[in-house]
C-alpha cells in the first residue's frame, strides 16, 4: 500500500519540485494545494471511528463462533480467500484462537499496522503479534498477508492458493 501511495504521489511531488522555469514568481498555488492535501493522508479522516472498526472486525474475525461468511466479510479479498480461510479454520487450533488488538498505527488513509495478542483457549499464545488492516470497499479488514502469515505459523507447509 505504501509503495502504491508513493507511486501515485510521485508525479505530483515531482511537479511541485520542478522549478526549471526560472521565473521569480512564488510556487504556483495548485501544486502547493496538492502537497497540503496529500500530507494528511497518513490516517483516515475519522481516526477514532476507523480504529474502533479495526478492533471490532479483528475480534469478529478471530472469534471461533463467527461464521465463515462473516469472517470473509472482514477479511481483505475475503471472496477470493476461501482456501486460506479453510486452512486456518481447518487447523484445530484455528477454532480455538481469539485476538485482542492492543495498538493501531495508521500508515495511510487506508492502511494500518496492528499489534495484537493471540490467545489459544484463553491462554496467551502470541503476545505483541504484528499484522495489518486495510480499508477495502468502505470496511476496515484483516489483511490477507496477516492471515497468510498465521497459516504459515501453524506449520502448514503446503502452498495455499491466495497466499
Amino acid at each position: 500500500m505504501a509503495a502504491a501511495l508513493v507511486l501515485a504521489l510521485a508525479p505530483a511531488l515531482a511537479a511541485c519540485s520542478d522549478d526549471s522555469g526560472g521565473g521569480s514568481e512564488a510556487t504556483p498555488p495548485t501544486p502547493t494545494a496538492e502537497r497540503t492535501t496529500s500530507a494528511p493522508a497518513t490516517a483516515p479522516a475519522d481516526r477514532a471511528a476507523a480504529e474502533a472498526e479495526i478492533r471490532q472486525n479483528w475480534q469478529k474475525f478471530f472469534d471461533p463462533k463467527t461464521s465463515t461468511e462473516d469472517k470473509q466479510a472482514v477479511l481483505e479479498n475475503g471472496d477470493r480467500m476461501g482456501p486460506v480461510l479453510q486452512a486456518f479454520s481447518g487447523d484445530e487450533r484455528g477454532g480455538q484462537v481469539q485476538a485482542k488488538v492492543t495498538k493501531v498505527e495508521f500508515t495511510s488513509a487506508t492502511g494500518a499496522d496492528v499489534t495484537y495478542t493471540l490467545t489459544l483457549k484463553g491462554a496467551t499464545a502470541l503476545p505483541d503479534a504484528s499484522g495489518s488492516a486495510v480499508e477495502q470497499d468502505g470496511t476496515w479488514k484483516v489483511s490477507a498477508k496477516t492471515l497468510c502469515a498465521l497459516v504459515q505459523l501453524s506449520g502448514n507447509a503446503s502452498p495455499i492458493p491466495g497466499c
